[in-house]
């Protein structure tokens, strides 16, 4: 989370674009963006040179050589950050306005990549050379802080508190998914190296992003010392669709700077026709919309047809169970009231889901998880599309905490159930044996059936009550007697002390 000193910095970076005379939200978001990018821009470039030395292999800066901008032609160590950013205002306004900006814009040229649609209409709008000077020294400090924190998560909590700034956050739905929850997410999922992996309500990209860190952490060598593995990752392994341009374009940046160079990142109303895709991905992971408007005559039929309703996060399932190929997986995060609902559309949804794929799992997260944000309670649902079910039994884990806090602050704690519900996750062999009164254990596919495709963790949790014997009461009634006279008896050694 940001707190201290980070969210005081990125607080006073806001100033400073308020007190240039920029203060549309999304305008400001936009160039903080652009920005970031350029920054991370030369950091990546350095780190990948760095790998490619280390593991033998060719690698050509995009700074290396001369670079023609227009009918310039300048070196490209002249457009790093590192570079500029000693520069004096007015000669850093100008490199940045006439050199950098234009090279940022033209890089992947190629008009089909997630980054050249959406920096397309990019626009440079810091207004004055002061104020480019001050947001650069800011965002100096501010990467100073997120390399001093050494956490892989605080990158997508700027990025995350910076949209937080636009008051759009929870009114159209878009909340925002914790990172830990998400790698906790593609942990338990364990992807392969030839995954096609989508999220159709992609947002910054967050759950991609996860996805491609834990491809490089666990299968480096599997996938980047092999030419055709390492071009699927690159370019066909990650697909993501959402309605708002901004989060597109910071998402296919976000990509773009953590290594993968040509991600699909759509401008898509995934519930719409305008979604041709059917039993295309081998794997998807999504925090749909819960909420927010949504034009019904625009949803697809064929999504209809599994469960006819408007609510967004039944529809977003139907459309998992149809893009998803034969034997793919799906662990999304739905709303508790898809868990019990008893709509038509709900139970609907549920049976086709328990009974004609296969249901392996329904994690139950506190309603504190997605706070300041919002309180609304969450689970992870786990399933495989098969189109012939496999339902046998289903796990359900009761998850207490997951390494913060519960309220508005989310302060670090101590208590953290992920590495359980991931160590259990992987051996639900173990399960079997576990009582309901246990933070975990399986539940028969007909008991689930018998109860309307109930699959809510309370309808099926066991609580234990613990006898409390009390003393009789002329015991209670006995010790508060000798409790009076004690305190009689130090009373009257108090008077004769003072006196009275």
């Amino acid at each position: 989370m940001i707190t201290g000193e980070l969210k005081n910095k990125i607080d006073g970076l806001w100033d400073v674009f308020a007190a240039g005379g920029l203060v549309n939200p999304l305008e400001v978001i936009e160039q903080i963006t652009y920005l970031m990018f350029i920054h991370d821009l030369d950091d990546s470039d350095n780190m990948r040179a760095k790998e490619s030395a280390m593991l033998g292999l060719p690698y050509k800066s995009i700074f290396a050589e001369e670079v023609k901008i227009g009918e310039r032609t300048i070196e490209g160590n002249q457009l790093k950050w590192s570079v500029f950013h000693d520069y004096s205002a007015d000669k850093m306004y100008s490199v940045m306005q006439e050199w950098v900006f234009p090279f940022i814009k033209t890089l992947h040229s190629d008009r089909n990549s997630a980054y050249s649609k959406y920096m397309d209409d990019a626009i440079f709008k810091l207004p004055t050379p002061l104020v480019l000077s001050k947001v650069v020294d800011s965002l100096d400090e501010i990467y100073k802080i997120m390399n001093e924190m050494q956490s892989t998560d605080v990158r997508g909590d700027v990025y995350e508190y910076l949209l937080s700034k636009i008051a759009q956050s929870g009114r159209n739905g878009q909340f925002r998914t914790p990172r830990h929850i998400i790698r906790m997410m593609v942990d338990l999922m364990e992807p392969s190296s030839d995954e096609v992996i989508c999220d159709p309500a992609c947002g910054t990209s967050g759950f991609l992003v996860a996805a491609g860190e834990y491809f490089k952490e666990n299968k480096k060598e599997e996938i980047f010392f092999d030419k055709q593995k390492k071009d699927h990752y690159m370019n066909h392994m990650f697909h993501g669709f959402d309605m708002d341009r901004t989060m597109l374009r910071i998402g296919a940046m976000n990509m773009m700077t953590h290594g993968i160079d040509n991600p699909f990142i759509e401008y898509r109303d995934s519930l719409s026709d305008q979604n041709p895709d059917r039993e295309k991905y081998s794997l998807v992971l999504a925090n749909p919309p819960f909420k927010g408007s949504l034009d019904a005559e625009a949803v697809s039929g064929d999504l209809l047809k599994v469960c006819k309703t408007k609510k967004t996060e039944l529809l977003f399932l139907a459309l998992f169970l149809r893009i998803l190929k034969i034997g793919g997986r799906c662990a999304c995060i739905v709303p508790d009231g898809v868990l019990f609902g008893s709509s038509t559309a709900h139970k609907a949804i549920r049976k086709e889901i328990v009974e004609n794929q296969r249901l392996q799992a329904v994690i139950s997260m506190p309603s504190g998880v997605f706070k300041p944000y919002a309180g609304v309670s969450t689970a992870i649902l786990i399933f495989t599309k098969t189109e012939h079910g496999g339902t046998d039994n289903v796990w359900f884990y009761d998850m207490h905490a997951d390494g913060y806090s519960l309220d508005d602050k989310r302060s670090p704690v101590e208590e953290n159930d992920i590495p359980d519900i991931i160590e259990r996750f992987k051996h639900l062999d173990k399960e079997m044996e576990r009582k309901r009164t246990e933070q975990s254990f399986m539940v028969p596919k007909q008991e689930i059936v018998d109860n309307a495709y109930d699959l809510s963790i309370n309808k099926y949790k066991e609580i234990e009550y613990i006898p409390v014997e009390y003393p009789p009461t002329s015991e209670i009634m006995a010790d508060i007697r000798k409790i009076e006279a004690e305190i009689s008896v130090e009373m009257d050694e108090l008077e004769k002390l003072l006196g009275l």
